[in-house]
């Protein structure tokens, strides 16, 4: 068994700290080779892929968080090589949406979990793992990647701030060739279900189906947001009168104006036009046993 640790030494999470010790001691226990590519400035897109046709691991896994993820998507987007995710991010989504939620059992998976292919999108010609938005949310972001704080004590700091500056928007939809005009303050483009804060953003969604999700959160009065995120905590979204699901493979958006746009946490910056569409199996993810067709 031959394992390609990519390690992004600036996702600081108490987990992260002395990782590097702790892949040899994995190594040692369960009998694997290794190599360790910390993330640096400069092309390491080129250089990742050049390390993988030198080493041909058996594994590739990526320590760190959801931009991490996102970075090992890309590169292994249509490969046979299956992304193992250690979550030592300061977000760790898609981690919690494959049921990965310790250091220590992201590394039994080396060796007990099992391989599932998934979808992507690609948003803007940009991959997406994950979740992205535009509106409400991708504004908290904003805010939250400035702030050196990190948990859900700051996000919900940021979420109140944002509340008392809602802004609304108008978008112009065509999905699978549908065409829809939608007031909303946030429009989420899903492949999976819920938020690294693990609040369920889209309760129908399958990393696996060929579809994506459009959720669609209508304007509301301020004294509906507790009724709201509890539904949202409950994961029963699809039953609040200000939200719409909307699923489809391909979709184009135009806003009525510019609105900043993150993709999987990270902040892309302010757009008018995204297009989307899903990408069928490209990925091979390891996921514990349990997880398997959720």
């Amino acid at each position: 068994m031959k394992v390609f640790f990519v390690v992004n030494s600036k996702s600081g999470t108490r987990a992260g700290a002395g990782l590097e010790a702790v892949i040899s001691e994995e190594s040692r226990k369960n009998n694997f080779q290794f190599v360790i590519y910390r993330l640096h400035g400069g092309n390491v897109e080129e250089d990742i892929r050049t390390e993988l046709q030198e080493f041909e691991p058996d594994v590739v896994a990526a320590a760190g968080g959801d931009g991490t993820v996102n970075l090992l998507s890309k590169i292994l987007c249509d490969t046979n090589y299956p992304l193992l995710i250690i979550p030592v991010g300061s977000a760790n989504g898609m981690a919690k949406e494959l049921g990965i939620g310790r250091v220590d059992f992201a590394f039994s998976l080396i060796k007990d979990g099992i391989r599932r292919k998934i979808d992507l999108l690609k948003i803007n010609q940009i991959h997406c793992i994950h979740l992205a938005d535009v509106g409400l949310n991708a504004r908290i972001v904003k805010r939250f990647e400035k702030d050196p704080k990190r948990g859900m004590l700051t996000y919900a700091k940021h979420l109140l701030a944002e509340i008392f500056l809602i802004k609304h928007y108008r978008f112009y939809i065509l999905a699978d060739g549908k065409q829809i005009q939608r007031k909303a303050v946030s429009l989420t483009f899903a492949n999976a279900s819920k938020y690294g804060t693990g609040v369920v953003i889209n309760p129908t969604g399958r990393l696996d189906d060929g579809k994506f999700e459009l959720v669609i959160i209508k304007p509301f009065p301020r004294v509906k947001l507790l009724s709201i995120a509890w539904k949202m905590l409950r994961g029963k979204l699809q039953t609040s009168e200000y939200a719409e699901v909307v699923p489809c493979s391909k979709a184009v958006i135009r806003t009525s104006r510019r609105t900043t746009l993150q993709i999987d946490g990270e902040v892309i910056g302010k757009t008018k036009l995204i297009e989307i569409q899903i990408l069928p199996k490209a990925l091979t993810v390891i996921e514990p046993r349990q997880a398997s067709g959720l």
